[in-house]
């Protein structure tokens, strides 16, 4: 029998503005410091993080939000975003629709993170992990996804359906000891307090995520040392809302204090998919 093994370590938060405004964050971040400009407050809390390692299936996308699997991937470079939509996004699309069985997926875009201690710059082709604990989309922004990047005669008839949306998230190269992904389970989250729309300020138009307020209820888990041939899927939406089904999962990256000093620093793909059912 597996033992319960956890880190405590420090997460951020999020706190809402003081006079009631509604939150926001602009996707471009100041060239200066490498911070995105927000009106909302970080806040930090000790948790407690399981690690799952050996008891992987103890979740899954329907229960806690979140399934872990081992699957290596083909395409291995992850240096081309050219390559990466020919080569990995149809390979991940096969991998996702055996795991859920899904009748159509469409990848709407991936973001490859590597870590840099020090580096400010924080354009597209130089993410670092988000130390921040957040869930990607609102139902809202998740129904304008559909609109977004499928065609107009499809999307009205596919929002009617049950319809979701995935990351699938693996490292790249090394194993991700290095300031590793944690999720929370969707049973321990307060959906009515703990989950406040912000919205995400693009040049052209405005996203919507979730910031997410501390709750000494949540249930933090991660699998240490995850490789490059091992993966999760974060369920970042999903519109079964029969109160039985976890609809989202909060997830943040954070520095676990077991890190061995040599290791690797991190290097991850997710790749968001629209997940859809007949």
């Amino acid at each position: 029998m597996a033992q319960t093994n956890t880190v405590t370590t420090d997460l951020i938060y999020f706190s809402p503005p003081t006079d009631g405004s509604k939150p926001f964050t602009n996707i471009n971040a100041d060239p200066a410091t490498g911070e995105r400009p927000q009106n909302w407050t970080r806040v930090h809390h000790t948790v407690d993080i399981e690690d799952l390692r050996g008891k992987e299936d103890s979740v899954s996308l329907d229960t806690a939000g979140f399934y872990y699997g081992k699957s290596a991937a083909t395409h291995t470079a992850f240096t081309n975003d050219e390559e990466i939509e020919r080569e990995y996004y149809p390979e991940s699309i096969d991998l996702v629709k055996k795991i859920t069985g899904a009748t159509r997926i469409v990848p709407f875009d991936h973001t490859i993170r590597r870590r840099r201690p020090g580096e400010i710059d924080d354009s597209p082709q130089k993410r670092q992990p988000v130390p921040q604990v957040h869930v990607d989309q609102t139902p809202e922004s998740s129904v304008a996804r559909v609109h977004r990047h499928l065609p107009a005669s499809d999307a009205p008839e596919l929002v009617k359906r049950r319809f979701q949306i995935i990351n699938l998230w693996r490292p790249i190269s090394v194993p991700a000891y290095d300031w590793p992904l944690a999720l929370c389970d969707f049973r321990s989250i307060d959906t009515k307090k703990d989950l406040t729309p912000v919205t995400l300020r693009y040049p052209d138009r405005d996203g919507e995520t979730f910031g997410v307020s501390y709750n000494p209820n949540h249930r933090w888990k991660y699998v240490k040392g995850m490789t490059p041939d091992e993966f999760v899927l974060i369920k970042c939406f999903d519109s079964q809302t029969d109160g039985k089904t976890a609809l989202l999962t909060p997830h943040t990256a954070f520095a676990d204090p077991t890190t061995p000093p040599e290791a690797p620093l991190r290097e991850s793909i997710e790749l968001r998919l629209l997940v859809f059912y007949d």
